[in-house]
């Protein structure tokens, strides 16, 4: 049997399972996959071109030669997942009990199984009991401090779960589904270590459930945690770790886990989406487009994501295509967060802030833990100059993840308009830490060094340095490190940063002050040091002008005429105006 042939059937199977234990996120996550894997040319049928049509394309624009690969020896998975269904002894209740569950009505779900000993009724019944405790903290939070309010309630399911899945486990009587339960309760708990273990056992046993290795991977916040979890190889193992590394911010190492596994899921609409962040997060806006684009064209109702894709759009000004964007999901599904902050980038592209932060709270109410929508509610406080709103929106955001390098970055712009720059810098300082490749932070730094309460200009030095070396688009750093050389009468230093940024505008063909400046430094930097030749032509350029740099180009011109012995005759006054 092919690689490809073994994991269809695997998956095939751990989708029964995963949905009759109502894991439907699981089950959803592992259809896609099935659907993503590429079909044998003689078996096609025109439903599968129609679904897989145009992923291919994006595959060969990514794929790289470097690949790595989980080892194939070693592995102790059987070759399809089969467990003890317990069908004949709790069938008829527990098809009455999953019924229930499908309404939401939890509590009745664990009364029907309250007496069934089979696993699989023991695991749906523990589930369904931490689902009802999470319902109702959540409507106590509701009801103590509103649905954006923070609160101090728990789910008072947690003590007697982990009571029953403790003894469980150690009588050695829990499937993989139960210890997966154990280990999301006792990672809610705080017991961390213990979840981690819990977790990696439940993975090893049954790798199929997605659920289970996303609880892990929020466990592993560090590269010397992830190396250290002894987890048994599988083609699922290379899922994880290619999200582990974008998590952990190693992006091309994740990029490389991707396309690897493009070789069997070629067509996986979850892959694309995966190259898609990773891309973003190296600020290759450019690649996302295209790949959100087609992603689009494949899967035209979906919405999981967009609001990445709705970031791109924002942040390269296309109005059209984001009103576009807006309006689909708004009809596809309006009341789903990622809906709603695709609307509310969309407002503040427009300018409407208010009306912006109108979508990113309604955001948050349908998933209070939504982190790009704090984040982004902080940004549109900032820009209507509401600092202690933003700030509590981005410590928000902070609070959900601590890696999250943008509401840093939005807490320390915050403190600079609040004249605190200590403050701003400490945020600073953690934002380039998590992000060192944006140029954007680095700038944001060393503009908080240079103001009147600091003047720490060789640390602001530093910092535009760093910013120069990260891809500055935006053409700032270099013109920083010519004025600060400048200043601190380092006359060698900002000549070259000068010729730096003047090749630049060059090659972009931009015009405008900056050119100007850097022209009137060169010329008057060359003369000094008697190099006429090179004096003459920046003096030469700046005659183009109309304003004051026009006559001070002409004095100079002057000036190295009379100095230099030799010199040819030259009527600057016939000069053309």
């Amino acid at each position: 049997m092919s690689s490809k042939d073994s994991c269809r059937n695997e998956l095939r199977f751990a989708i029964r399972q995963l949905s009759d234990r109502c894991l439907y996120s699981a089950a959803k996550w592992a259809a896609e996959q099935l659907v993503g894997i590429e079909q044998d040319p003689a078996k096609f049928t025109p439903s599968h071109t129609r679904f897989q049509r145009g992923s291919s394309s994006i595959r060969r624009r990514f794929r790289t030669n470097e690949i790595a690969s989980t080892p194939t020896a070693g592995v102790s998975y059987v070759s399809t997942p089969v467990l003890e269904e317990d069908e004949a002894v709790d069938g008829d209740f527990y098809l009455l009990a999953k019924s229930y569950f499908d309404c939401r009505e939890y509590r009745r779900t664990a009364h029907v199984l309250r007496d069934q000993t089979g696993k699989k009724a023991v695991f749906l019944r523990c589930y369904a009991l931490y689902l009802a405790g999470e319902k109702r903290k959540e409507e106590e939070m509701i009801e103590l401090e509103g649905p954006l309010g923070k609160s101090d309630a728990v789910n008072h399911e947690l003590v007697s779960l982990e009571r029953e899945l403790s003894t469980l486990r150690k009588n050695g009587t829990v499937d993989p589904f139960g210890l997966y339960l154990y280990g999301l309760v006792l990672k809610e708990k705080g017991s961390e270590n213990l979840a981690r273990t819990v977790l990696v056992e439940s993975v090893n046993s049954y790798p199929w459930n997605w659920n289970a290795w996303t609880e892990l991977q929020s466990l592993c916040t560090t590269i010397d945690i992830l190396n250290s979890l002894n987890l048994n190889n599988h083609w699922m193992k290379d899922f994880f770790l290619a999200s582990v590394y974008q998590e952990l911010r190693m992006h091309n190492e994740s990029l490389g886990k991707y396309e690897y596994l493009q070789g069997t899921f070629s067509f996986s609409n979850y892959i694309q989406a995966q190259i898609a962040k990773a891309q973003y997060s190296l600020r290759e806006f450019e690649q996302v487009e295209i790949i959100f684009d087609e992603l689009l064209r494949n899967d035209p109702y979906r919405v999981e994501d967009m609001d990445m894709y709705s970031n791109v759009l924002y942040a390269k000004e296309c109005f059209s295509a984001l009103s576009y964007l807006a309006h689909r999901v708004f009809l596809t599904d309006k009341y789903r967060p990622e809906s709603c902050c695709i609307i509310g980038n969309y407002y503040s592209l427009k300018g409407q802030h208010e009306k912006s932060v109108v979508y990113f709270r309604r955001a948050l109410k349908l998933n209070k833990n939504y982190l790009s929508a704090w984040t982004l509610m902080g940004h549109e406080y900032v820009e209507m100059k509401n600092t202690p709103a933003a700030v509590d929106a981005y410590r928000r955001a902070v609070d959900i993840n601590p890696c999250d390098y943008r509401a840093w970055y939005g807490l320390g712009q915050a403190y600079e308009m609040m004249f605190m720059p200590y403050y701003a810098l400490h945020y600073f300082r953690k934002s380039v830490f998590l992000q060192p490749n944006d140029s954007r932070l680095w700038i944001a730094m060393a503009q908080c060094y240079e103001t009147d309460q600091l003047q720490m200009l060789e640390d602001a030095i530093k910092c535009y340095k760093r910013a120069a070396n990260c891809n500055d688009t935006e053409a700032i750093a270099l013109h920083q490190l010519a004025k600060l050389s400048k200043e601190l009468k380092r006359s060698e230093e900002a000549a070259f940063y000068y010729k730096k940024d003047l090749e630049r505008m060059e090659a972009e063909e931009r015009e405008g002050p900056n050119m100007v400046e850097a022209l009137l430094f060169l010329a008057t930097y060359y003369k000094s040091q008697k190099r006429f030749e090179e004096a003459e032509i920046y003096c030469t350029r700046l005659l183009d002008y109309t304003g004051p740099e026009k006559e001070t180009a002409k004095s100079l011109l002057r000036g190295m005429r009379k100095a230099q012995s030799g010199f040819p005759s030259m009527d600057i006054e016939h000069l053309p105006p």
